[in-house]
């Protein structure tokens, strides 16, 4: 079966197609800028077109990473990457983008989820990716859970501090709140006393600068207690992490391992946590599976 897999990004857009063989063929585009829902999907049909130019057989699956919040329908509830998308027939353009295909979506999260499980060959794991927010997924006895028709599995989005810091959503003490990229920014930033950027947080910690410690140390705390907590009522066989704000800073997943390590109670031994084995790439991939119908 010809399948194409779709990440949406929100700066780019990954493509990959694939057929019954090992050839594949991978293409990506950037947004325009500043952009807009018009301007967007014009450039996906282009991006789409270019696929279908270089890939002859007729694509006869499709599977979409989206980092938005769908309805039910298919319609864009929130993403605040690319505002103007709100209210968008999300559903409706893809079909008319694959008319005669089988075309699925779910969350970008879920499906990195999905496809780190695949490629450990681990049929129970939860993937937690930290970056500009913090996503995530559950793959159980090899289906990601919820399941795409129940909606996607915010790990970002559950509660561990109902006094903590107010996170995008409305809501206070979510993981994302105090874990995510800018949340451990603004953290460094108030215990320096001024101004801290990525480059400049990897150099203090790499230093061992106490500011840049301890910032990002509450960050691996905080995400350790929300997969502790997961972990409880899961039983995963694995624990993952990706995302690039945790794949750029030197020893954040270590920290999380050893963190949720120290968590563990009698009787039930802390689940393994390693890093993300696929990158940038998991979302992709997952999209591709989602195609074949591995989800």
């Amino acid at each position: 079966m010809n399948c194409l897999g779709i990440d949406i990004g929100g700066t780019k857009v990954a493509m990959r197609a694939t057929g019954e063989g090992p050839r594949t063929h991978d293409t990506a585009f950037r947004w325009p800028q500043p952009g807009g829902p018009a301007q967007d999907l014009d450039a996906l049909a282009k991006g789409v077109e270019a696929v279908r130019d270089h890939w002859k057989e007729p694509i006869e699956a499709v599977g979409i990473a989206v980092p938005a919040t769908l309805d039910s329908s298919g319609r864009v509830v929130t993403w605040p990457g690319r505002q103007g998308w709100t209210g968008l027939d999300l559903r409706r353009e893809l079909h008319g983008l694959f008319p005669g295909a089988l075309v699925r979506w779910a969350d970008d999260g879920d499906l990195a989820a999905l496809a780190e499980a695949h490629e450990a060959g681990c049929e129970n794991l939860v993937y937690a990716g930290v970056g500009t927010g913090v996503g995530g997924g559950i793959v159980l006895d090899g289906r990601l859970c919820p399941g795409t028709a129940r909606g996607s599995c915010e790990v970002g989005h559950m509660v561990v501090d109902p006094n903590g810091p107010l996170c995008d959503c409305g809501r206070r003490g979510c993981v994302q709140a105090s874990v995510s990229g800018p949340a451990t920014l603004r953290r460094a930033a108030a215990l320096r006393g001024g101004p801290v950027d990525f480059a400049e947080l990897r150099e203090a910690l790499e230093r061992r600068l106490t500011w840049a410690v301890t910032a990002v140390d509450e960050s691996c705390a905080g995400l350790a207690t929300a997969l502790t907590s997961l972990s409880e009522v899961i039983h995963p066989e694995q624990v993952v992490v990706g995302g690039g704000f945790a794949a750029g800073l030197p020893g954040f997943v270590e920290e999380v391992a050893r963190r949720t390590e120290a968590l563990a109670r009698p009787g039930r031994p802390a689940v393994p946590v390693r890093r993300a084995t696929l990158g940038g790439l998991s979302s992709l991939r997952g999209a591709v599976l989602l195609a074949q119908g591995a989800a």
